[in-house]
């Protein structure tokens, strides 16, 4: 089965940890993930200026390794990224920022993909949200 995962909570918050472990489960059980999206507060999972209190599992570092070692599609929403000052270095530069707090492995890139996902998956999952 062929997976799109959306994520709309922050790191911090429990469904941000079953997304993981859930896209961690789908990939041991043979199934593909064709993208993971990121959304609303969930883009706080992929900034690198999160910084997790050291008797707590860090799930942003948790999601780059995850990404990164499954070679996956980690897609930042740019909307709800600039929203919440998480900018790439692109961005931070477009808009005349210092701080860049997404790299590699992930894309900002917008609603779209999330669209382009859904049809090319057979299950589209989401974590958070209100």
């Amino acid at each position: 089965m062929k997976f799109a995962i959306a994520l709309f909570s922050a790191a911090h918050a429990p469904s941000s940890r079953r997304a993981l472990l859930f896209a961690q489960a789908a990939l041991a059980g043979g199934h593909e993930i064709v993208r993971l999206f990121f959304y609303q507060d969930g883009v706080y999972n992929a900034s690198d200026s999160v910084v997790t209190p050291q008797d707590e599992l860090d799930l942003p570092k948790q999601w780059r390794a995850f990404v990164s070692e499954h070679q996956l599609d980690g897609v930042v929403c740019i909307a709800a990224a600039l929203r919440r000052g998480v900018l790439n270095e692109e961005e931070a530069g477009r808009y005349q920022r210092q701080a860049v707090a997404v790299s590699a492995p992930w894309e900002l890139s917008g609603l779209g993909q999330l669209h382009d996902a859904v049809q090319d998956a057979d299950r589209l999952i989401c974590f958070g949200g209100a």
